[in-house]
């Protein structure tokens, strides 16, 4: 047996033994409207242990909503989210506070509070939650501060005083702060330029692999998407396509097509190939 067909047989099997678990996020006919406007008309996902799933979609197409709705933060016109095994979308504020412990969440451009420091910043979700001493807190600050890669003299800064990679990471580190099984990242690598970028993707694989988190990602950085995504959600026509990167490649979509074809794209793959 050669290696493609290795390659085959190993490919195979891995999509034997997801199909055989159960998924640790699970979105069932999910409807989204806002007015006389349809941004999600029965969309299904799920999202699997341990994997890097990336959402990809056009300007409109109702990424952000998507990721409110698993995130509880919104309730669907119609459909069912399941976060294991639990319907968030009929779920009381109080039990849904439980689930949201489960979680952290990376928003775009940081979302930080520019009156708190980063290290204020970072105890927000411990302080919410527990009840914990100020030298717990300060040891739980470095801690994350360290897993992120930010120097310790970070922690009494303001977030306007740090670069926009460095904000990032600090928005990393709050998201971590309580020990999540799930990381939520909204466009993490926007604004950052290429070498930020790449070391901001090689932070989320290390994480990832390293604390076994599941990983959803809304991206459009292709790069990002190559590098680090095992499957790509696509929203498209207000439904999801869901396939490996190779699967993705070969829908003749015209706009998956179009979005994974272009200049951009093969630049990002020839870069790829080559890590």
């Amino acid at each position: 047996m050669g290696r493609a067909d290795n390659d085959e047989f190993d490919a195979a099997r891995e999509m034997s033994a997801r199909n055989r678990r159960e998924p640790i996020i699970s979105v069932r006919g999910v409807i989204n409207r806002f007015g006389q406007q349809i941004v999600h008309d029965g969309v299904d996902l799920d999202v699997y242990p341990g994997e890097v799933l990336g959402i990809v979609g056009g300007s409109g197409s109702g990424k952000s909503v998507l990721l409110r709705t698993m995130l509880g933060l919104h309730r669907p016109n119609d459909g069912q989210v399941f976060v294991e095994g639990k319907d968030i979308t009929k779920m009381p504020e109080n039990e849904l506070l439980a689930v949201k412990r489960r979680y952290g969440v990376t928003f775009q451009h940081g979302a930080l509070f520019s009156s708190l420091s980063v290290a204020e910043n970072v105890q927000l979700p411990i302080r919410e939650y527990f009840d914990a001493s100020p030298e717990t807190l300060a040891k739980l600050t470095e801690l994350r501060l360290r897993m992120v890669g930010l120097p310790l003299d970070a922690g009494p800064k303001l977030p306007s005083q740090l670069s926009g990679g460095m904000v990032k990471r600090a928005a990393l580190a709050r998201a971590l702060a309580l020990d999540p099984a799930l990381l939520f990242l909204d466009e993490p690598t926007a604004g950052l330029d290429p070498i930020s970028a790449a070391a901001f993707d090689d932070l989320v694989l290390y994480l990832q692999r390293g604390l076994h988190l599941t990983v959803v990602m809304i991206t459009h950085d292709l790069d990002t998407i190559v590098k680090t995504c095992d499957r790509v959600a696509v929203l498209v026509d207000r439904k999801m396509v869901v396939d490996t990167l190779d699967g993705i490649m070969r829908n003749q979509h015209p706009w998956i097509q179009e979005y994974f074809h272009g200049p951009r794209a093969r630049a990002a793959q020839t870069a790829g190939s080559t890590r």
